[in-house]
């Protein structure tokens, strides 16, 4: 009896001793241990590098100071660009002086055909305060990566008489660059006025 009480105790030990080593090797952790933790805050934004409607390069330093309301889009769009960008255009006024503090912003995801003279033809469509943005394919490819924003070319019957498929978000970025909140395509003016008053008071 006192030698298979001896074997169990001496078992139940090694038992123990390996789950210690377990739990203290880093390797040998769940890999659930191992996952980071979440601070809340939405990887949406970065870096980039493009044209202005006025052919100026600019950054995300460029509107460091302000808040940003950005749409990605085209000029060809038919429906979608035009209803977002007089959502956004009319929500501003709503504000009155108080939209100063934001400027909003169109970048094209069809770098083809989206020149800046055609942007600056296209945004004066919506207010003098709209920047429209543009670049290299790769450039605007790197910008919408970082928003997470997806877009598709569609061919048509002719080379330049073609589609865009496109996520159809406004972001709202902070005076630091940081993401503050999104809103979808249907946020009407009054809702998307009402909601950048709580963000500016």
């Amino acid at each position: 009896m006192q030698k298979a009480a001896r074997w169990a105790y001496l078992g139940l030990a090694s038992l123990l001793a390996l789950a210690a080593l377990f739990f203290a090797l880093p390797l040998g952790r769940p890999a659930f241990m191992h996952a980071p933790v979440s601070t809340g805050t939405a990887l949406v934004g970065g870096p980039f590098s493009l044209i202005n409607q006025r052919g100026e390069t600019v950054t995300e330093k460029t509107y460091l100071g302000h808040f940003a309301l950005l749409f990605f889009g085209f000029s060809h769009c038919k429906d979608i660009c035009p209803t977002e960008l007089q959502v956004m255009a009319s929500a501003l006024q709503d504000l009155g002086p108080a939209a100063a503090n934001i400027t909003p912003i169109f970048v094209s995801i069809d770098p083809e055909r989206d020149t800046p003279p055609v942007l600056a033809a296209y945004v004066a469509n919506f207010g003098p305060g709209l920047q429209g943005l543009t670049g290299s394919a790769e450039q605007v490819a790197a910008m919408a990566k970082a928003y997470h924003v997806y877009y598709r070319k569609v061919p048509g019957p002719d080379p330049q008489d073609y589609e865009m498929e496109h996520s159809t978000t406004i972001y709202l970025m902070g005076p630091d660059g940081t993401f503050i909140k999104h809103f979808e395509y249907t946020t009407d003016t009054k809702a998307l006025a009402e909601s950048l008053k709580s963000v500016l008071r």
